[in-house]
């Protein structure tokens, strides 16, 4: 007799087989007789029966179908370990993790709950908390949370207030440093064989200050050496000379910015030009770190420069095109750490 497939039958009809079959058993009948005459694996009688000895008739009993519905979790429960996932780190609770994986979270759970649940239980649970997976970004420990609340409450309303009772041209500055062999981007291939991309062997580097502004507007120069305060200077008297009216500029704390020399430049030109100071730390609250990324990510990563002279060329073809592309200036004040600056 051709073995029926018993996962076809409802609930309650796989329940009643099983208890038929264990009960002919039971009685006197081999298993080998008892899968013959029911239509099913001899496997399946010797697990029925066995399940019988260790649990009783209980261990015939229909069961729920599907996937477990999330553990054994109370509501309370799920929410005070959503609660310590958002406002904590792993480290923070004294877990052996420094990213909230799904064995992060499940060992915090059986920690917290004294309940253990699978990997991919604790992942259905986090999609349900409204969790996904995402790449974090990097914050230094010495970011000071009262700084920057600070600046985003007074500082910077202040700096605000200031352009609008002088006329004056609120721009956001930054420099970066940008080597040959930078990469960045996927390449499709065949699983297994990781691509190729030809480049040259020799290392060279140029570096860029830029400002940009929430309207659009954007400066910048394209150097070779090193970033000193000779190399600032030029940098704003380019920003002066350009500029129709005041210029108030923001910049991160780099020794260069605080250097004596551009100091005393500053001071004699302060009906001109002004600098402020973002908190320390704080890369995240400068609009210029935004330029930054799409420069090194587009003009930089995707191309393979021969030599110094053709990556400069790439960084400035890139720049002025962005330079006569405002809206995508305007884009990156729209990115949520830096849109308070879009005001």
């Amino acid at each position: 007799m051709k073995t029926k497939d018993a996962r076809s039958l409802s609930p309650d009809a796989q329940e009643d087989l099983r208890r038929r079959a264990v009960e002919a058993v039971r009685r006197g009948m081999s298993k080998s007789e008892a899968a013959r005459v029911f239509g099913v694996s001899r496997q399946s009688v010797v697990a029925w029966t066995d399940a019988w000895r260790r649990g009783g008739d209980a261990a015939l009993a229909a069961r729920r179908r599907g996937r477990p519905p999330g553990g054994t979790l109370t509501r309370a429960e799920e929410a005070r370990i959503a609660r310590l996932v958002v406002d904590r780190h792993p480290n923070q609770l004294k877990l052996p993790f420094w990213l909230w994986t799904r064995a992060a979270v499940g060992e915090l759970i059986e920690r917290r709950c004294g309940v253990s649940l699978s990997v991919w239980t604790v992942g259905r649970l986090l999609r349900k908390w409204g969790f996904t997976p995402q790449k974090p970004v990097r914050r230094a420990f010495e970011r000071d949370p009262a700084a920057v609340r600070r600046w985003l409450r007074r500082e910077y309303p202040a700096i605000r207030a200031k352009a609008r009772r002088e006329g004056a041209r609120i721009l956001w500055g930054d420099e970066m440093g940008l080597r040959s062999d930078h990469q960045t981007g996927t390449s499709w291939s065949l699983r297994g064989r990781t691509p190729v991309v030809p480049g040259t062997g020799r290392r060279f580097r140029c570096n860029v200050v830029s400002a940009v502004d929430n309207r659009g507007g954007l400066a910048f120069m394209v150097f070779r050496g090193r970033f000193n305060a000779r190399v600032m200077i030029d940098f704003l008297r380019r920003l002066e000379r350009q500029a129709a009216a005041k210029v108030l500029l923001i910049l991160d704390r780099h020794a260069v910015h605080t250097s004596r020399a551009v100091r005393t430049w500053l001071e004699r030109r302060r009906g001109r030009i002004e600098l402020f100071l973002l908190p320390a730390y704080s890369p995240e609250l400068n609009p210029d770190e935004l330029l930054n990324n799409d420069v090194k990510s587009n003009a930089l990563g995707r191309r393979r420069p021969r030599d110094q002279e053709e990556m400069i060329a790439d960084v400035r073809s890139f720049l002025w095109a962005t330079q006569k592309s405002p809206h995508i200036v305007e884009n990156y004040f729209r990115e949520e750490h830096v849109r308070y600056a879009a005001q």
